[in-house]
Formats: structure tokens, C-alpha cells, sequence
């Protein structure tokens, strides 16, 4: 199973209003030019980091765990009239029991072509094709198998958590720049240290909860 996490940002502690927009930063500078180009470091840096929980969601959604999950099918994609397009694109993917998947494309063309992609991938799962539909029944996971992808499920988190640091240690580089550059002032700078751990504090607690429930989901029996 391979995780890539291509984050590199910067970022800051915010503060959010109701609709979770980023407000201006406690400390800022009062000079509206200097308090917009730190708003831009937070706002990118926010953006970056979303998309690396995203892509950890994305990675926990393709974890076969013995029950039905329709996000086992995202990443993958047929040929459909010479464009690769992803199969939830092209059809309705949904759990109709607690163990079964079921593929219903909207194109009936399209279904064998569905059937070879999930042949092809390592769902490990052979799809049954009554020419209407697709349907995939997951087996139970034994204790063995249960235990081994929660490791995953660990390995996957810390890697996400690695890539968040990153894009903790490229904001205060831009930052420190901007200083260099009398862009902002040092109490901008030390205010914007401040503002990045605690972001940064943020984005790992969400990792760890999201960890934590696919973990569980996993070695639920």
C-alpha cells in the first residue's frame, strides 16, 4: 500500500469565523500591506494542509475492512470513449448490504469494462456480473488480517503527520524570508511561530482522531 502525501506550503495559526473563514491573525501587524501577505502564508498553508487530510481519508476510504465501503472504488477508472473516468463517475456505487457493493452504471456499455478494472486492481475482490450490474461481496477479515492493516492504518497516519511537519517547516522558512525582506516586523514573525504550531497542533489531532476511527471500524468484529 503506497501513501503520497506531495503537501509543501506554509501556514499559521488562524482564527475562523462561523463559516470557518480565515479571519486576521491575533498580533498582526496594523499595516494593512504587511497583515495581507501573512493572510496569503495562512491562507495557503491552510489550503496544503487540508489536502494532505484529504488524501489520508482518500488512503483509510480504499482500506478493504470486511464490510461494504463504496470508497474502495475511487481510485479507479475505465477507459470510456477514449477518456479515463473514474467508475463513480460513470456509475451508482453502493453498499445494498452490510457486506455487499453493488455497481449500477448508468451506461450498461460501460460494464464489462467496469468488471476488467476491478479484475485488474487489488481489491481482491472478484466482482459478480449479471449483466445489469456489479456486485461485490467482501468476506470477513480474520483477526490476523484485522491486526496487520491496522498497522497500516498507524504507518499511514505518521506518514501523513511527516507532510503536515513539512508544511509547518515551510511556513516558518517564509516567514523568516519575509523578515529577511522587511516584508513583516519581528513581532509579525514571532506571532506567525506562534500561529503555525498551533495550526499545526490542529491538523495532527485531526489526524489522530481519524486514525483512531478507522482503526476501531477495523478491528470492529
Amino acid at each position: 500500500m503506497f501513501f503520497f502525501a506531495k503537501v509543501l506550503a506554509t501556514c499559521g495559526e488562524l482564527w475562523y469565523d462561523n463559516n470557518k473563514q480565515i479571519l486576521a491573525p491575533s498580533g498582526a501587524s496594523n499595516t494593512k500591506k504587511e497583515g495581507i501577505r501573512m493572510k496569503e502564508v495562512f491562507e495557503k498553508c491552510k489550503s496544503k494542509m487540508d489536502k494532505t487530510i484529504h488524501a489520508l481519508k482518500t488512503e483509510y476510504g480504499a482500506i478493504r475492512a470486511g464490510r461494504a465501503n463504496p470508497q474502495v472504488l475511487d481510485r479507479l477508472s475505465v477507459d470510456y470513449y477514449g477518456t479515463q473516468t473514474p467508475i463513480n463517475q460513470l456509475a451508482s456505487v453502493s453498499a445494498t448490504e452490510a457486506r455487499v457493493l453493488t455497481v449500477a452504471p448508468w451506461d450498461k456499455s460501460v460494464l464489462k469494462a467496469i468488471e476488467k478494472a476491478i479484475q485488474a486492481s487489488d481489491i481482491g475482490i472478484n466482482p459478480q456480473n449479471d449483466g445489469s450490474v456489479i456486485r461485490l461481496t467482501f468476506p470477513p477479515l480474520t483477526e490476523d488480517r484485522r491486526k496487520e492493516l491496522a498497522k497500516d492504518v498507524q504507518k499511514i497516519g505518521e506518514t501523513s503527520k511527516v507532510a503536515i511537519r513539512s508544511i509547518r517547516r515551510d511556513c516558518m522558512e517564509k516567514l523568516k524570508a519575509m523578515k529577511k525582506n522587511s516584508d513583516i516586523t519581528e513581532d509579525d514573525l514571532k506571532d506567525g511561530e506562534k500561529e503555525i504550531q498551533k495550526i499545526t497542533d490542529g491538523f495532527i489531532k485531526d489526524i489522530d482522531e481519524i486514525a483512531a476511527a478507522k482503526e476501531k471500524e477495523i478491528l470492529e468484529i
